[in-house]
């Protein structure tokens, strides 16, 4: 059963390029477009905040949205989120903004109606953190990181 998530158009272009939804059955993330007038330049190396024409109420704390990045935008022209995720709190109401970022040399032509992020709902788990001087429990990895186990 799919949770209704109350949503708003907070620029009416996005009546124009169409309501965020699932492309296939099995799709994660919904495509959110570029609601822009008119093409935004990214220069090479450089970030662009671009609205959506979106607003959510999730009301749930326990769900949150994340902006990711389309995989074809990022091979294909080296845009994605800027942050490596953007994060929707359930409590925000404001337009959802896609800060995007130019990996590339030359310059990125964002086009009215793109297709630039998705959008997918996850589950949240709060908790409350406990100072300790030592862990109760101990594993064989410990502290080791950072490809302490090695490459093969």
């Amino acid at each position: 059963m799919k949770r209704l998530i109350e949503t708003r158009i907070v620029n009416p272009l996005l009546q124009k390029y169409g309501i965020p939804a699932y492309k296939t059955p099995g799709s994660a993330g919904m495509d959110l477009v570029a609601c822009i007038e008119e093409a935004v330049v990214i220069a090479g190396g450089k970030n662009k905040l671009i609205g959506t024409g979106l607003a959510v109420n999730i009301q749930d704390p326990g769900l949150v949205a994340v902006v990711a990045s389309r995989s074809g935008l990022c091979l294909n022209n080296q845009i994605r989120v800027g942050q490596g995720l953007g994060i929707i709190d359930a409590d925000y109401h404001g337009e959802i903004g896609v800060i995007l970022h130019n990996d590339g040399l030359d310059d990125y032509v964002v086009q009215p109606g793109e297709r630039i992020a998705q959008l997918l709902f996850m589950p949240v788990v709060q908790v409350a953190l406990k100072l300790v001087a030592e862990f109760t429990t101990m594993t064989d990895r410990g502290a080791g990181g950072f490809g302490h186990t090695g490459r093969h």
